[in-house]
């Protein structure tokens, strides 16, 4: 078991082409999103395991003692991706949840803390005395992929103190992954239910399958001309494959709409940043949520400033940020900024 502190992060997603038509077998183009979600592991030996989450308000301890005398066999059974109801309702015991946690968000973060937490530590002689802060910039809901960030720190954090595995990229380290790219992240705060967003488009495909199936195969279409040109943009990027990146956000932008799952508010982002001479499209779900905008590289300051200061004016988030960012990482501390350290620190 390591014994100093161990700061990892973990970055979010967004999906750059291919929404809704991934769920009918149609090639989607997934990318890391720079707002990340960072980790701080203490070890110490008071005989406590805490875990402090300061952007949803949790704060739990537990006394190692008493977990390590669980019978933690319950963990070995069944598939271990997907939890049994029972299993779920043994973890619920040990963390103390009230009757009614089962939809609570704060919760689910707890059970997900524990079940790592048990599943990777009880390897050891004995379960860890050590303490747990997680920290994100991503906004919670927003299908940026919060939650998977957070159980990806959660799991390589424990592994890595545990020494099950090396530890992850370390800070400088080159990737293989694509070029970065600059984006503003717009989350228009606008509510949807990506379950009745796919259900919409499936139905629409029932309804009118000649119609439906070309868009579905032309946003396929644009998924893999994306893929090429981020391919030949690794090595000599050219204000050419830009443009071309522009028209494949417009044109998907619009297949998006064709399958219903557009709304007034991602049209008003569009039409903001259009203005500006910007592309954007939306991006996971739609019916509101969160859209993307590229950032041409030969964009002066004055008219990023410009294009975020008329999206939050729409009383939008906005955030300047890149995608094609590294994965999940281990830091030195000097290496972090001091806002995210003082979170951390529970300052």
């Amino acid at each position: 078991m390591l014994s100093e502190v161990l700061l990892v992060s973990a970055p979010g997603k967004v999906i750059l082409h291919g929404e809704h038509a991934v769920v009918h077998g149609k090639v989607a183009l997934a990318v890391a999103l720079n707002l990340r979600t960072f980790l701080r592991l203490q070890p110490h030996s008071t005989g406590k395991v805490g875990l402090n989450l300061p952007n949803i308000g949790i704060k739990q301890a537990w006394d190692v003692a008493s977990l390590q005398l669980l019978d933690t066999s319950f963990l070995e059974q069944g598939d271990i991706t997907a939890l049994t109801p029972e299993q779920v309702e043994k973890l619920k015991e040990v963390a103390g949840c009230p009757e009614d946690c089962a939809d609570d968000h704060k919760w689910l973060a707890v059970l997900a803390f524990l079940f790592l937490y048990l599943s990777i530590c009880r390897k050891q002689r004995a379960l860890p005395s050590l303490d747990v802060t997680v920290w994100s910039e991503l906004p919670p809901g927003a299908g940026l992929g919060s939650s998977a960030a957070y159980s990806v720190c959660l799991a390589a954090a424990f592994l890595a103190a545990c020494e099950e595995i090396p530890n992850p990229l370390k800070d400088g380290e080159p990737t293989s992954r694509p070029p970065a790219l600059k984006i503003l992240l717009t989350n228009t705060k606008v509510p949807r239910s990506t379950k009745a967003l796919v259900a919409g488009v499936r139905n629409r495909l029932l309804k009118f399958p000649e119609i439906v199936t070309p868009v579905l195969t032309s946003i396929e279409a644009i998924s893999l001309e994306c893929e090429r040109v981020l391919a030949e943009m690794a090595s000599t990027p050219t204000p050419g494959h830009y443009l071309v990146l522009e028209e494949l956000i417009d044109m998907n932008q619009h297949h998006l709409n064709a399958l219903g799952v557009g709304h007034a508010s991602l049209d008003q982002l569009c039409q903001v940043t259009t203005a500006h001479g910007l592309h954007s499209k939306l991006t996971g779900g739609g019916g509101g949520g969160c859209g993307i905008t590229l950032l041409r590289p030969d964009l002066q300051r004055p008219e990023v400033e410009a294009a975020k200061q008329a999206l939050t004016g729409c009383g939008f988030d906005c955030w300047e940020t890149s995608i094609g960012a590294p994965g999940v990482s281990v830091h030195a501390a000097t290496s972090l900024d001091a806002p995210i350290l003082q979170a951390l620190d529970g300052v």
